[in-house]
């Protein structure tokens, strides 16, 4: 017999409090831009023993508006935004080509803390999407060489036999090209701050990009 998935769920529980803890969040603390904060954040669920914190799901729409969604890494947040990187000829390349919005969330249950991220996103030049490709590693530059993401695939062995192909190219050239590989900008228009209380107040602090800079809200959880 298989499992039941409703069974399952009433098992569950958010924000073990043995692996979970829900520190106390107070938004007038907050600093006036949000990447300070996100910065913070960031460290903390990196001290806290949050596995793979710079993962985050990354949602965009097709032409014909319907949504999309994903997990990504993230590579960056700067004065440019939030960075994140794919084949301007896969899935989310196209769509981010006819429709350049996008919307970022960061999960990290170790502090019950989420990030919400949203605005117009711009293509890095050619050059600056290339630094970024080779600075990671051999893996990352031959699944890159490996190349048509979201195109329709064969076989497995027709995966295996290109990766081993890209794999080699990728050792014996660190600086080869990828010229479909592209860095992206997300210039956040909100980014929401969520901290999980076990009281049910959650925290929620809303920046909002103003003509003059941020203005700060809270949100009813």
């Amino acid at each position: 017999m298989g499992q039941d998935l409703h069974e399952l769920l009433r098992s569950l529980r958010m924000w073990d409090p043995e692996v979970t803890a829900l520190p106390p969040f107070d938004p007038a603390t907050a600093p006036a831009e949000p990447l300070g904060l996100f910065t913070t954040w960031f460290a903390e669920a990196v001290a806290a023993g949050q596995r793979e914190p710079h993962t985050m799901s990354l949602a965009t729409a097709d032409e014909a508006g319907l949504p999309d969604v994903r997990i990504v890494m993230l590579h960056g947040a700067d004065a440019d935004g939030w960075s994140f990187a794919t084949h301007a000829t896969s899935r989310k390349g196209e769509q981010l080509a006819v429709r350049p919005h996008a919307a970022l969330a960061f999960y990290w249950p170790v502090l019950g803390r989420q990030v919400r991220v949203r605005g117009p996103v711009t293509a890095a030049p050619s050059e600056e999407s290339r630094r970024d490709l080779h600075a990671r590693s051999t893996g990352a530059l031959a699944a890159a060489l490996t190349g048509r993401q979201s195109d329709v695939l064969g076989s497995v062995e027709e995966l295996a036999r290109e990766s081993r192909a890209a794999w080699d190219r990728a050792r014996q050239n660190p600086d080869a090209p990828a010229p479909t590989w592209t860095l992206y900008h997300l210039r956040p228009h909100t980014v929401e701050f969520f901290q999980g209380d076990a009281d049910r107040r959650h925290v929620r602090l809303n920046y909002r990009r103003t003509d003059g800079g941020w203005a700060r809200e809270l949100l009813w959880p």
